[in-house]
């Protein structure tokens, strides 16, 4: 079933991309998630490599049993026809109550109908006292009027 926005990307559903899938990752849903991707599709996520939204869906589930209150921003990088680059930073704590800003980048390469076929992640975990963070909207989707990554200096 197609995902519009669908490639080629012009700037503005590039940046509709971008915030579809914020959107997606603040639910914590591996299930919902995971419908972004092709049935074959392929993930490298940090040093991770993953086939398939079966793959996919068992990796979020782990990942959000760990990173507890995460929240997400996404902000566009570059882009091509079917390419999207953007650049991430996400907030969590563990469940020893220990908080993490975790910095990335990703670049996405979609199929004609706008599912994720590649998906490619570096990402770095800088561990921040609590008094440092800088995400306090309640869990879910980013809320319009939140400043972004590059309005909060990050």
């Amino acid at each position: 079933m197609p995902r519009p926005p669908l490639p080629p990307f012009t700037y503005e559903t590039a940046v509709q991309k971008v915030r579809m899938a914020e959107d997606a990752w603040n639910t914590r849903d591996p299930e919902r998630v995971a419908l972004a991707y092709t049935e074959n599709s392929e993930w490298r996520n940090r040093s991770e490599f993953l086939t398939g939204r079966p793959a996919i869906q068992e990796f979020l589930t782990r990942k959000w049993s760990r990173e507890l209150e995460y929240r997400l921003i996404k902000e566009l990088w570059a882009f091509t026809e079917n390419r999207i680059a953007v650049r991430f930073a996400y907030e969590w704590h563990d469940d020893s109550g220990n908080w993490f800003r975790s910095y990335g980048n990703e670049n996405w390469e979609f199929d004609a109908d706008g599912l994720m076929r590649r998906r490619i992640a570096s990402i770095n975990d800088l561990p921040i006292a609590e008094s440092d963070r800088l995400y306090f909207w309640p869990q879910g989707r980013r809320p319009d009027d939140h400043p972004g990554l590059s309005e909060l200096g990050l």
